[in-house]
């Protein structure tokens, strides 16, 4: 494992204490840990199901369409196909929404602090609207998945709305919103939690889950979140790791709050491919 990055471990703290928009375990949303998940692999269509209800037995939609970025997060969320192979068709109002979004995470002190920070290392353009429009080009830029020819793939599909590949598999997918939203489609199909080493069950309050659960027909054997974060906060970080490393695939070990995580990010070319939280300390590591 890789020594502990403590430079980030410091960024990203200070961004959680920033996370104004962060909604409070027990005060905004309830979550329903029940069962520990059971073993599965990936494309299982079915698996043995340790929970009866959904993960999120209520969040305050008020609250959470009451702060903007959140709100235009929401906006975005239906305009992906989740086929990979189906080329993405983008209209001019999604290019709008997805304006909207970067508008709102931009005017965030989370984001603020994650531009200063990428300045000193000259990584980010200084002028907001050029930074906006780097933004944009990592984020929202199509390109063809593994593969295929067909532009039908975008970072920020991937990561918070979710992919499915041949209907066999699961690809991305890890945003609490994305996932209540779908949960309470009956879309998503939560099959338990996944444990830490040191720890039996997580508790209803925290903030990086391991969960396992099914999709499309899909089963996702073990994928971490953050729960209850603001859409900047991932933003921040995701894109902070991004634009710091060379590599094709970059594992960043670092302590935010009591949560030890390997944040991993993998480029594809300029734009990102996917990038999440493993939550170390579990099981799968």
């Amino acid at each position: 494992r890789k020594a502990l990055n403590h430079e980030l471990s410091k960024l990203f703290n200070q961004m959680w204490d920033m996370d104004v928009n962060r909604l409070m375990p027990g005060k905004d949303y309830t979550i329903d840990l029940q069962g520990k998940a059971g073993a599965a692999q990936q494309g299982d269509s079915a698996v043995q199901d340790s929970t009866a209800r959904h993960l999120f037995h209520n969040v305050n939609e008020e609250r959470l369409k009451g702060i903007k970025t959140f709100a235009t997060f929401i906006s975005l969320l239906d305009n992906y196909e989740a086929s990979t192979g189906v080329a993405e068709v983008v209209t001019p109002e999604e290019i709008a929404e997805n304006n909207c979004f970067l508008d709102a995470i931009l005017a965030t002190e989370v984001m603020k602090l994650a531009h200063e920070y990428l300045l000193k290392k000259n990584l980010a353009k200084p002028n907001l609207a050029n930074f906006k429009y780097q933004l944009y080009d990592i984020w929202f830029q199509l390109y063809a998945r593994k593969g295929g020819d067909r532009p039908d793939s975008c970072g920020f599909e991937h990561v918070f709305v979710g992919e499915t590949r041949r209907g066999k598999q699961i690809l991305g997918l890890h945003n609490w919103v994305q996932f209540y939203l779908q949960e309470k489609r009956n879309q998503i199909d939560y099959k338990g939690y996944v444990a830490r080493k040191n720890k039996t069950r997580p508790d209803k309050d925290d903030q990086v889950l391991s969960i396992q659960f099914s999709w499309k027909g899909s089963v996702k054997p073990i994928g971490s979140t953050f729960i209850g974060v603001s859409p900047e906060f991932e933003f921040a970080l995701y894109t902070v790791i991004f634009l710091l490393a060379e590599e094709r695939v970059t594992r960043e070990t670092v302590k935010i709050e009591e949560y030890e995580l390997q944040m991993v990010v993998c480029r594809h070319g300029h734009h990102i491919g996917t990038a999440y939280p493993v939550l170390l300390g579990t099981s799968s590591e």
